[in-house]
């Protein structure tokens, strides 16, 4: 399976007009347990370390729900189906290999999860935790991710 992206080069921070946004799909992984209840699935990112949702850059050939299911994969070992229609939509700024900013927009997909993997492409590299959305809305920075969390909590009750 080919891995291609339309990622940002390093230099695009200097070159992008002002108020330009570059777009990524997320992935909002819900699973039910009778035990636990419903839980939401966060990941570190590798170079900040803060709590967040799987995301990352388009993918040439895929709509956003497949690469949301496709990111759920690469960066916690989760296997699920994602919604076509996006849940919600969050603004962060993203810090490049290089050090500069990108202000990116992330089209939130929900992805009901199947199962999950030990292995997985990015394995050993990001912390992965199951919360409930209540809890995981107060681990992560962004205030409309936040938002995004407990309106699942809400609306999923």
């Amino acid at each position: 399976m080919s891995n291609t992206r339309s990622k940002p080069k390093r230099h695009l921070a200097q070159n992008l007009p002002s108020g330009t946004l570059v777009n990524q799909y997320g992935a909002l992984c819900v699973r039910y347990d009778p035990a636990d209840g419903k839980r939401v699935l966060l990941i570190t990112t590798r170079q900040t370390r803060r709590w967040t949702i799987p995301k990352g850059w388009p993918i040439k050939g895929l709509d956003g729900a497949q690469v949301a299911e496709r990111e759920s994969w690469e960066e916690a070992g989760v296997k699920g189906k994602a919604s076509k229609k996006p849940f919600g939509h969050f603004a962060y700024m993203k810090v490049m290999e290089n050090g500069t900013f990108v202000p990116t927009l992330v089209e939130v997909h929900l992805v009901s999860v199947r199962k999950q993997s030990r292995e997985f492409p990015e394995a050993g590299q990001r912390e992965i935790e199951w919360l409930p959305p209540e809890v995981a809305a107060e681990r992560v920075l962004e205030p409309e991710l936040k938002g995004i969390l407990l309106r699942f909590a809400r609306e999923n009750g």
